[in-house]
């Protein structure tokens, strides 16, 4: 079994301006001549940490981590404007340049692996390996699955808490309920409603139950950021059309890559990751028998290693 290189601290680190109000938080860390990995985190609306940079062999891959648009250390903080799927993926290319990257690994989980996925099929060229984590497809039916008629069914008692603060004549719509709480003006409303918009996800995210996970989430400038950011997305329907990404796997069929997947993902179910696998016959997918969602969890810590060991493998003719 595989366990997370110790931790790393970075050689450089960099504010990226974007535009006249975004600023990105970027850093990198391992071997500056290694090849260039970029750590594209989930949300929308969560952030890179230490953890972020102990997946990967440090002798091996340049390592880089960086935080989104309105989150974590980017600025300013829960920031909607000028915030869209295809600004994400502009500041994945600027970071690129910036940093003198030719092509590169990206490395993403969850809300990462679509954003990962959507910039391969922009950028093509400019991806070496792809080493994704928790499929989601940002489709009707991966939003219904979580905040509609899906994971209720399994945690029926979390459930209860995530509409405790939504009045029972607004329940047919959660989504839009808490979207009227999260844009709002009222900030203690808001406030309340980020908390437990990320203690909802937080308590699906592992097979089994971990408080300090749920601590982290629901941490007030953490759960701010992912509530505000992830409603203002999937209101939006992620910015895409349905089905996009699986419509347009044939623009990166050729692109080698890892599938990783817990088997009682309750975020991203299963068969998000069978169907991209399908359209993807350039990457291996490994199922984890027992794992959840969550990138910590010790199978999934373990699959994901041996990924970016077998993917630096093939590649080791990089430079």
């Amino acid at each position: 079994m595989q366990i997370v290189f110790p931790e790393l601290k970075p050689y450089k680190r960099h504010q990226v301006k974007v535009t006249d109000k975004h600023e990105l938080y970027v850093d990198e860390a391992g071997n500056v001549d290694g090849i260039p990995i970029l750590f594209v985190h989930g949300g929308p609306g969560g952030a890179c940490d230490a953890s972020s940079r102990r997946f990967y062999d440090p002798a091996v891959y340049r390592i880089i981590t960086f935080d989104q648009r309105g989150c974590g250390r980017s600025t300013p903080h829960g920031e909607l404007e000028n915030n869209t799927t295809q600004d994400l993926i502009s500041d994945i290319e600027v970071m690129r340049e910036f940093l003198d990257v030719d092509r590169w690994v990206l490395f993403g989980g969850s809300w990462g692996s679509t954003l990962s996925l959507l910039y391969a099929q922009a950028f093509p060229a400019r991806v070496l390996a792809l080493i994704l984590r928790g499929i989601f497809l940002c489709r009707q039916c991966d939003f219904d699955w979580l905040y509609k008629d899906g994971a209720r069914r399994v945690f029926p008692d979390y459930w209860e808490e995530f509409v405790s603060p939504i009045p029972i004549a607004e329940r047919g719509d959660l989504m839009k309920a808490y979207y009227e709480r999260l844009t709002g003006d009222d900030e203690l409303a808001r406030m309340a409603a980020a908390k437990h918009w990320s203690a909802w996800e937080g308590s699906c995210s592992k097979l089994r139950p971990s408080p300090e996970a749920l601590a982290s989430f629901t941490k007030p400038h953490n759960a701010l950021a992912l509530a505000r950011l992830e409603i203002h997305y999937f209101m939006n329907k992620g910015f895409v059309d349905e089905n996009h990404i699986l419509d347009n796997m044939h623009l990166i069929r050729d692109i080698p890559g890892r599938i990783v997947h817990g088997r009682y993902d309750m975020v991203c179910p299963l068969d998000n990751a069978l169907a991209l696998h399908k359209h993807w016959p350039a990457a291996e997918l490994h199922i984890v028998r027992d794992s959840g969602h969550s990138a910590s969890e010790p199978g999934t810590v373990d699959a994901l290693i041996r990924a970016t060991a077998d993917i630096a493998k093939k590649l080791e003719n990089f430079n």
